[in-house]
């Protein structure tokens, strides 16, 4: 398949330059009259939730340690088939990812994948004539990328946005404009990171509108365009996945602002291998969806909303009670503390939860993240026993109290001098870990699932 859609990556030297704001403003503006796709490079939850709100459509991860390379471009292929340009934010610097030595999981990986010129945030906020000196090295360092062009980000006046402008320019990359100091389109930072959208649903509008605005006023936009429209075609492989998916089953996926962080990738898969999603509200709901034959428990702020998800004692009592008959139930981070005895904020509060885990939650000042490559230690609901797939971790809690002689789900792969470690706890339908996974590492990942809910609802309607 011949993709033709205009395209830009959104990249900097480094985080905090301000390419989420500018990207999603981007997203913001574009949207008026054209459909926009967003994409986020790497496993980050909280910039696609923005990027939805600014575009109206869900926004896409591509993260090509993750995720083998032909499914990264079919998703980027599916997801730009109806839209009129395609704005991609990187991650981190430019050339960050996995590691020092390779490109892997890198925005500059990502661009060159896609053929996507790639515009520079920099913050100019101290320095001048510098700022060409940095747009030099970004634009050299990889011939095959195509840096082409320059934002200025951060500017104190219009003297410093000609002298950032003259200085970039004069290393022959167009500065297509400079957006002035804006410490109020700031989005609000927590221990995990920005907050979501999801739960500045009362401001995310005006924080739309004010960076639309922004980028409407100080960014050629007709330049831009001219940019993104000069893309070659990319040729992409468009098979389908083969699905066996035989009788169709609910799965239950609790959405909420406690637990929002998925990959609508997941969604896909899951639908294809035979399961209708079917979303509710730990937080809101007394009760479980009717007839479902399975529960997928995703990551988020379980912690900030434990006083909320204690007092729903009817929602843990069904969640506790599906769990203790069979059923398929699949938790990650903010999934799996829920599942815990209990969750200790980091005032010290301690909230009862779901308990059908030994154990628990305690938040710490200390963050664990990073990519995992993983093994399942024992058959559980997603991978039989050896068989390994890719994830990663982020959060601020450990898991505390949990005896050593618990049925550990994976084996996580050392990285430089770390020892290997046992991680999360699988026994039965029960699956749960700290460790994120996209499905789309791994074709079975969400066949097994829904194959488990397939199981379960036969077995019941045995009985």
């Amino acid at each position: 398949m011949k993709i033709e859609t205009p395209r830009l990556v959104i990249a900097a030297p480094a985080s905090g330059s301000g390419k989420s704001t500018i990207a999603t403003g981007l997203m913001a503006a574009l949207s008026r009259d054209h459909a926009v796709q967003g994409f986020k490079v790497g496993p980050d939850y909280i910039d696609p939730g923005y990027h939805t709100a600014a575009t109206g459509r869900v926004s896409r991860n591509l993260d090509t340690w993750m995720v083998p390379i032909p499914a990264v471009q079919a998703t980027f292929a599916r997801a730009t088939a109806d839209t009129d340009i395609a704005i991609i934010e990187g991650v981190m610097g430019l050339f960050d990812g996995y590691e020092t030595k390779t490109e892997s999981g890198s925005t500059a990986e990502v661009a060159k994948l896609l053929s996507a010129p790639v515009i520079l945030v920099l913050d100019v906020g101290k320095m001048a004539r510098s700022a060409g000196a940095l747009a030099l090295g970004y634009r050299d360092f990889d011939p095959a990328l195509n840096v082409a062009a320059v934002i200025c980000n951060n500017v104190g006046s219009d003297k410093h946005a000609l002298w950032v402008t003259e200085a970039v320019e004069s290393i022959g990359l167009p500065v297509l404009g400079c957006i002035p100091r804006t410490p109020e389109l700031r989005i609000p930072e927590r221990h995990l990171g920005l907050h979501t959208a999801v739960e500045r649903t009362a401001e995310v509008q005006a924080f739309l509108s004010h960076a639309a605005e922004l980028v409407t006023q100080h960014i050629d936009l007709d330049r831009l365009w001219q940019i993104a429209r000069a893309v070659p075609s990319l040729a992409i492989d468009l098979r389908e996945i083969e699905s066996e998916a035989g009788p169709v089953v609910q799965l239950g996926v609790a959405r909420d602002e406690a637990f929002c962080f998925y990959y609508e990738d997941n969604f896909d898969l899951l639908r294809l291998a035979g399961a209708e999603v079917v979303f509710f509200s730990p937080l809101h709901d007394d009760r479980l969806p009717e007839g479902i034959a399975g529960l997928y428990l995703g990551g988020g702020y379980p912690e900030l909303y434990a006083a909320q998800l204690a007092g729903n004692t009817p929602m843990l009592s069904a969640i506790r009670a599906a769990i203790q008959a069979g059923m398929p139930v699949y938790a990650e981070c903010g999934g799996l503390m829920a599942l815990t005895q209990s969750i200790t904020d980091l005032s010290g509060t301690t909230y009862p939860m779901i308990g059908v885990l030994p154990g628990q939650s305690h938040m710490r000042e200390r963050l664990t993240m990073g990519y995992r490559n993983i093994t399942a230690d024992r058959d559980t609901l997603l991978l039989p026993q050896g068989e390994q797939t890719r994830g990663h971790e982020f959060h601020y809690s450990d898991w505390v109290g949990a005896m050593d002689n618990i049925p550990r789900a994976y084996r996580i792969t050392p990285r430089l001098r770390e020892d290997v470690r046992f991680e999360g706890y699988a026994h039965g339908n029960l699956l749960a870990s700290y460790v994120h996974l996209h499905f789309g590492a791994h074709p079975a990942l969400a066949t097994n699932c829904v194959r488990a809910c397939q199981a379960w609802q036969a077995e019941q309607e045995r009985t």
